[in-house]
C-alpha cells in the first residue's frame, strides 16, 4: 500500500512538473517586449514615457533632484524615505539604495490614465550607493509606485507632481 501511495505521488508530481514546462513558447509573440524591455518594444506607453537611468541626469533649469532613499531599515521593514513627496515636472526623482534589494515602478493599474510614467519597472537595485534617476515629464497629478518584491509588505510611495 505504501509504494502505491509512492508511486502515485510520484507520477502526480511528475505529471504536474510536465504540464509546467509544456506549451507553446512566447518569446517571439509581437506583444512580448525586447531584450532591454524598452517601452516601445512593448507597446504598452506612449512615446514620451520617461525611463529610469542608472546615470545621473539633469533637472531641467530652476528645477531640482529630489533624493528618495530606498531601504530595509534595521527592524527589517522595507520602505522608501520620504514615502511621500511633492515634485515638480522637469524635476530629477532620485532613489538611493541605502540596503537591501529593491526596484521601483509605477504601475500603470496603480495610475488610471497616466501618460510619460516610466513603461517598465527599474532593475533591481543591489548596491549600497547605487542610484537610479528619472526625470518628471508626465503632468500634475498623484501618482504611486511601489517595490515589486516589497509590495506587499507595505513599500510603496505617493509622489505628487505639480507643474
Amino acid at each position: 500500500m505504501k509504494i502505491h501511495r509512492l508511486l502515485l505521488t510520484a507520477g502526480l508530481c511528475a505529471g504536474v512538473v510536465i504540464a509546467a514546462c509544456g506549451g507553446e513558447k512566447k518569446g517571439d509573440d509581437a506583444s512580448t517586449p525586447a531584450a532591454g524591455g524598452s517601452a516601445a518594444a512593448s507597446g504598452a506607453a506612449d512615446a514620451g514615457a520617461a525611463s529610469f537611468s542608472a546615470s545621473p541626469l539633469d533637472p531641467e533649469a530652476g528645477r531640482k533632484v529630489v533624493a528618495v532613499q530606498v531601504e530595509t531599515d534595521a527592524q527589517g521593514n522595507n520602505k522608501f524615505t520620504p514615502n511621500k513627496f511633492e515634485v515638480h515636472t522637469g524635476d530629477v526623482i532620485r532613489y538611493t539604495l541605502v540596503s537591501g534589494v529593491h526596484n521601483v515602478h509605477f504601475l500603470p493599474d496603480s495610475n488610471p490614465g497616466a501618460k510619460g510614467l516610466p513603461a517598465q519597472p527599474s532593475d533591481l537595485m543591489q548596491l549600497p550607493g547605487q542610484t537610479l534617476d528619472v526625470k518628471v515629464t508626465w503632468g500634475p497629478g498623484h501618482y504611486y509606485f511601489q517595490c515589486d518584491p516589497h509590495a506587499l509588505l507595505g513599500m510603496i510611495g505617493h509622489v505628487e507632481v505639480e507643474d
